[in-house]
């Protein structure tokens, strides 16, 4: 098996795009991110690598400036093999994140011991259920005159998951409201929630975030904003809607399998010292 690696989008996709389109489901963020990657939100420093078996390709890799590695879903021998090659190419992996064994193979062959742990399930939607109590108001697809309430939602969103401020985030909502992914609840003219779920690739659609601002929860506008986002990529075709939850979270995840998501598999991410 050979790990080989690329800053070029097209290098890698013309190596593993294939690859990770034959399980769209547990590949979702990976397909979605060479999708940003494509579109330049993140220039030349990326890291996307795929791994070679008898000529096919195998396995699979990705890490955009300091963010976490993300890891396909592929063989554990595969995994050890790329903590190898790295931690010999001396690169800097803050974190990492994949299927739970993955990443905790990941991390056990690190040189660095991991420090943080966020559980995360996959979910996938069977049949999409009404929410059991509709709260005021409606939704509506978000537009530019949107942009600066959704760059703070989204980086309030990322801090309460990770604990630290992200990135400007504004060139990447600019151009997720430029492909019409994300919706807002509004109750008489004002917003009062998000959600956002990525336009179909191959039929796969993946939901996030999703955000009430404090002030809001407790009303169902998350439960409505995420009903709706749904309901909206389905009927632009996705046949396979997905979204992640924080296991530490039981609300969250109640409140979507009540609207139709089912569990697909346990995800981690691991921070390193």
């Amino acid at each position: 098996m050979k790990w080989t690696f690329t800053s070029n989008p097209e290098v890698y996709a013309g190596a593993a795009e294939a690859w990770l389109l034959r399980d769209p489901v547990r590949n979702t963020v990976l397909i979605t991110i060479l999708r940003a990657i494509r579109g330049g939100l993140w220039g030349d420093d990326v890291l996307m690598g795929w791994a070679e078996r008898d000529g096919e390709t195998v396995a699979s890799a990705l890490q955009t400036a300091s963010h976490p590695l993300l890891l396909a879903d592929m063989p554990e021998e595969a995994v050890r093999e790329l903590a190898a090659v790295l931690i010999e190419a001396e690169r800097k992996v803050p974190a990492v994140t994949g299927p739970l064994v993955l990443a905790e193979t990941f991390a056990a062959a690190w040189w660095r011991p991991g420090l943080e742990r966020r559980s995360e399930r996959l979910y996938r939607l069977g049949s999409l259920v009404p929410p059991s109590h509709l709260p005021e108001g409606g939704a509506r697809t978000a537009s530019g005159e949107d942009l600066e309430l959704l760059v703070e939602w989204t980086t309030a969103f990322q801090i309460d998951a990770g604990g630290h401020a992200p990135p400007d985030l504004t060139p990447l909502i600019a151009s997720r409201i430029g492909r019409h992914e994300l919706v807002l609840w509004e109750v008489d003219g004002r917003s009062v929630a998000c959600a956002g779920a990525s336009a179909p690739i191959a039929g796969m659609s993946r939901v996030g975030p999703v955000y009430t601002p404090p002030e809001e929860r407790g009303k169902g506008y998350g439960t409505a904003v995420t009903h709706a986002v749904t309901a909206k990529v389905r009927s632009e075709g996705a046949t396979e809607v997905l979204l992640f939850t924080d296991l530490s979270n039981p609300t969250s995840n109640a409140i979507y399998q009540a609207i139709g998501y089912r569990p697909v598999a346990d995800y981690a991410s691991i921070v390193f010292a």
